[in-house]
């Protein structure tokens, strides 16, 4: 389990035990942080508390903003940026999951730039830069720490993943992934598996996007039944982490296709959802359709969990019950139906997604309305 960083597209990102240490040297040039949080991970982790000595140290002063929930919102963003400027901070440090760095992006925006969350959200005001913004990952799951986008809910329950900013520099320690609750550990690192699967089999993708995304795909299959046998031991929270870090750089590489969008479209409307429940209860039907569609990078990209599934467009059942039987495996077998939704509620989310029958600029992975509307109701 070496120690390690390397530098990815202006990021500066250190791996492994006591990476936040590491991170010192790129805090000393602010004096004024804001710290973005939620109520509970960063203080439970122990992250938390090693950054305040950090700052420490290096006698830099900080104030908290805790409120970042699960499916952030844009006035959560909003707040934070708000706070920055009323207290004339210098930088940002985001100790959490996706929901918290990528809101904490926002705000970095939104305080260099102005505007509000939403201008950015829908494209009407763009940025390349915001204040700089430093990320301590704390789930084996979200990529956001290495890669270029945030994701968002505004008030009408409309969630919207767009390209930002990259943080200026990130650490992952595994060790602070020991204190995971265990439906945290599956869904966080089934979010990633997801990440690397839609990256690896988007029509577009590149070698170099395979390479990475069958990599994680592999320690992931590997060391997910591994760790919730043993849900303190660190090899394991290592190597989860190593591939949510892998699938994040495939996803900025690349992106992802219908597994996140129509995820977006469900923890958008209910914000209890998950994010990688929501993933993996739409994930087996939606991948019956992907293999369908791209069944040589689709087998290629499952091979870890099963050397059988064939690569050709026949044995897309085959690859759906695969799929649903690693998931179970890891004990996941949530449905929609255990979130509340109904099909009427359904049907209307795939009329707003492909309004003209064919979901508009997806070019990478065609869709129609049927599709969705088979994927989201088989997942119910």
């Amino acid at each position: 389990m070496k120690e390690f960083g390397f530098n990815y597209s202006g990021v500066k990102l250190y791996f492994g035990k006591g990476s936040v240490n590491k991170l010192k040297e790129q805090l000393k040039p602010y004096s004024y942080f804001i710290i973005a949080t939620s109520k509970t991970g960063a203080r439970v982790s122990g992250a938390l508390d090693d950054v305040k000595a950090a700052l420490d140290q290096i006698n830099s002063k900080y104030i908290i903003y805790d409120g970042i929930t699960p499916n952030p919102t844009t006035d959560q963003a909003q707040e934070i940026a708000q706070m920055s400027w009323e207290n004339g901070a210098e930088a940002f440090i985001a100790i959490g999951g996706g929901s918290v760095i990528d809101a904490a992006k926002m705000a970095s925006v939104i305080h260099k730039n102005g505007g509000n969350a939403k201008d950015y959200l829908y494209f009407n005001r763009r940025a390349s830069k915001g204040k700089p913004l430093f990320a301590i990952n704390l789930t084996h799951g979200t990529g956001t720490e290495i890669d270029r986008y945030a994701v968002l809910t505004d008030e009408k329950g409309q969630k919207r993943g767009i390209s930002l900013i990259y943080p200026a520099a990130s650490a992952d320690d595994p060790s602070y992934m020991t204190t995971l609750p265990r439906n945290q550990t599956v869904y966080t690192s089934l979010d990633a598996f997801y990440h690397s699967y839609e990256s690896m089999t988007r029509l577009t993708a590149t070698p170099m996007v395979e390479m990475l995304a069958k990599e994680a795909i592999g320690k992931i299959s590997e060391w997910l039944p591994k760790c919730l046998n043993g849900p303190k031991e660190i090899e394991a929270r290592y190597w989860l982490l190593y591939s949510s870090m892998l699938a994040g750089v495939a996803i900025d590489m690349e992106g992802t296709h219908i597994i996140h969008m129509l995820e977006h479209a469900l923890s958008g409307k209910n914000p209890k959802v998950p994010h990688g429940a929501g993933l993996a209860m739409l994930g087996a039907r939606a991948i019956y359709y992907t293999h369908k569609l791209n069944p040589i990078k689709s087998a290629e990209a499952l091979k870890a969990i099963s050397p059988f599934i064939k690569p050709v467009a026949d044995d897309a059942d085959v690859a759906q019950k695969i799929v649903e039987g690693f998931q179970k495996e890891v004990g996941f077998s949530e449905r929609l139906s255990d979130y509340g939704f109904t099909d009427r509620e359904l049907l209307k989310m795939v009329d707003e997604l492909a309004p003209a029958g064919v979901v508009p600029r997806r070019e990478f992975m065609p869709m129609d309305r049927e599709m969705l509307t088979d994927i989201m109701l088989k997942s119910l």
